[in-house]
C-alpha cells in the first residue's frame, strides 16, 4: 500500500501522513540535536539517545521503513533512566519523543518540547536566565521549520483539542511541556 493510501482504519489527526511524519523527521532532529550534549555529559557512553537521532534522521530520508521504526520508538527514549541531571532526563525524552515520529507526527512537538525544557534545564542559572534559554530556543525552533513542516505542523490539532494520542490531555498538555506546544503551535499559526 503506497505511503499515504487510505487503510482501512481511520488515523488519528495527529498522526499525519507518512509524507509529513518524514518531514517533521528532520526539524525535531534539528531540535533535539542542539541539546543532546546536555545527555552526552552526563553520559558520555550511553549510546541510544545519539543512535535514536541517526534513526530518526534516516527515516526522514526514507531510508528505513515505517513499521520497523514504529517496532524500535522507544528505544531510544529509555537511555533517561540513566542518568539523574534534569536537563539530561530532558534530552533523552526529547529523543525519545523524535524517534516516535513514524508513529504519530504529533510527537515532533512533543521533542521541541522537551528539547526546550532540556535548554531551560541545562542553562547556567549564574550566567543565562533559564527562561531566557528557553524561549531563544522556541524562537530557533519556529525560525529552523521549513515551508513543508510548517504546513506539516499546521494539520495537528491544537493541544488538547483531540483527546487521544500526544497532543491529548496527557503529560505533553500540562506544565512547561504543554506551555511551549502552545507557544509553538501560536507561532506556527502566525507565520
Amino acid at each position: 500500500m503506497p505511503a499515504d493510501a487510505p487503510s482501512s482504519r481511520p488515523l488519528s489527526a495527529q498522526t499525519l501522513s507518512e509524507t509529513h511524519r518524514r518531514v517533521l523527521a528532520f526539524w525535531a532532529a534539528d531540535c533535539v540535536e542542539r541539546v543532546l550534549p546536555l545527555f552526552e555529559a552526563a553520559a558520555p557512553h550511553e549510546s541510544r539517545p545519539r543512535d535514536g537521532l541517526a534513526r530518526v534522521r534516516a527515516y526522514g530520508r526514507g531510508e528505513l521503513d515505517t513499521a520497523g521504526e514504529i517496532r524500535r520508538r522507544f528505544e531510544a527514549g529509555r537511555a533517561a533512566g540513566v542518568v539523574s541531571a534534569p536537563a539530561a532526563v530532558a534530552a533523552a525524552r526529547a529523543v525519545g519523543q523524535a524517534t516516535g515520529i513514524a508513529h504519530m507526527g504529533a510527537h515532533a512537538l512533543g521533542a521541541a518540547a522537551y528539547a526546550v525544557r532540556a535548554a531551560r534545564l541545562g542553562a547556567d542559572s549564574e550566567t543565562d536566565d533559564p527562561q531566557r534559554a528557553a524561549d531563544a530556543e522556541i524562537a530557533w525552533q519556529l525560525a529552523d521549520l521549513t515551508v513543508e513542516a510548517r504546513d506539516a505542523l499546521r494539520r495537528l490539532p491544537a493541544l488538547g483539542a483531540d483527546p487521544a494520542g500526544p497532543l491529548g490531555s496527557g503529560l505533553l498538555a500540562r506544565g512547561d511541556l504543554g506551555d511551549t506546544i502552545r507557544a509553538l503551535q501560536a507561532g506556527i499559526a502566525s507565520r
